[in-house]
C-alpha cells in the first residue's frame, strides 16, 4: 500500500490572541511551537514513522510557502514534505493537494495540521481497515448531552449513543476520495470534512474510536493542554528507549 498524507494548514488562527501568539512564536496556530518545534512539524513526524507513507503534502496560506519551508528546517521533516498553496477553505486546500498526489498512490489520509498528538498505532489501524472499508475516520463518542437549538431555544435532545465527534486522520481509497471531490464540485457542495463529501456520494464511511489525546488545537485554552501532552509524549518516548 502506497499512502499520501494531506495536511491542511492554511488557516489563520485568529482565535489565539496576541498574548498566546507571542508566547508560542507565531500568529498562526499551526506554526506555534512546542519545545521549539512548529506544531505542524510535530504532526507530520507522526506519519513519517509509518513505512507505507510515501509522500506528505502540506497546504499553507498563499505567499507563506518560502517562510514555511524555512520554518520546517531542522525539524526533521523538511525533506519529506511538499509545501503547496492552500485555498479559501479546507475543502479547497485538500482538493488542491489531492490534485497533486503522485501516480501510484493507493490511499490518501487527511489529517489536521493542528492535531500533533494522534497515536501512531491509531494511524496504522486506520490504514489497515481502509483496505476493507474504503473510507475510515476516527471519532469519539459524545459524553455530554447534545441539544439541537434554533437560536436560543432547544428544539430537540439528540441521542448521545448515535453521535460521534469526528477526528482525523480520515483515510480513503484514492479513487473514492477523488470521485467525492469531483461530485462536490459538480454539485457546488461544501462539506465540513472529507467524510461528508464521501457521504454526499452515498458511500459508507466506517468510524473507529479515536483518542482523547487527539485534540485539535484551535483556541488559547488548548495550548496549556498541548504542553502537558507534549511533555507526556517525551516522557513516554524516553521510557521506551530505556
Amino acid at each position: 500500500m502506497n499512502v499520501a498524507v494531506i495536511v491542511p494548514a492554511a488557516g489563520h488562527g485568529t482565535r489565539m490572541g496576541k498574548a498566546v501568539s507571542e508566547r508560542y512564536g507565531s500568529g498562526r496556530k499551526q506554526f506555534m511551537r512546542l519545545g521549539g518545534v512548529p506544531i505542524v512539524a510535530l504532526t507530520v513526524q507522526k506519519f513519517l514513522a509509518i513505512p507505507s507513507v510515501k509522500e506528505i503534502l502540506l497546504a499553507v496560506p498563499e505567499g507563506s510557502e518560502k517562510n514555511v519551508r524555512a520554518m520546517l528546517l531542522g525539524s526533521g521533516v523538511e525533506s519529506r514534505v511538499r509545501v503547496l498553496v492552500g485555498g479559501r477553505n479546507r475543502q479547497e486546500s485538500v482538493g488542491a493537494c489531492l490534485d497533486a498526489v503522485s501516480q501510484g498512490i493507493d490511499v490518501v489520509a487527511v489529517h489536521d495540521g493542528v492535531r500533533p498528538f494522534v497515536p501512531v498505532k491509531l494511524i496504522e489501524e486506520a490504514l489497515a481497515r481502509v483496505a476493507v472499508h474504503r473510507a475510515v475516520i476516527l471519532g469519539m463518542p459524545a459524553e455530554e448531552t447534545v441539544k439541537q437549538v434554533s437560536r436560543t431555544v432547544v428544539q430537540a435532545t439528540l441521542p448521545r449513543e448515535r453521535l460521534m465527534l469526528a477526528q482525523t486522520p480520515q483515510v480513503f481509497v484514492t479513487d473514492l476520495l477523488k470521485r467525492a471531490f469531483e461530485k462536490a464540485r459538480l454539485d457546488n457542495f461544501v462539506g465540513t470534512d472529507e467524510a461528508s463529501l464521501v457521504e454526499h456520494l452515498n458511500e459508507d464511511v466506517y468510524v473507529m474510536r479515536g483518542s482523547e489525546r487527539n485534540i485539535k488545537i484551535t483556541g488559547p485554552h488548548h495550548m496549556e493542554l498541548a504542553e502537558l501532552y507534549y511533555e507526556a509524549e517525551n516522557r513516554e518516548s524516553a521510557d521506551h528507549r530505556r
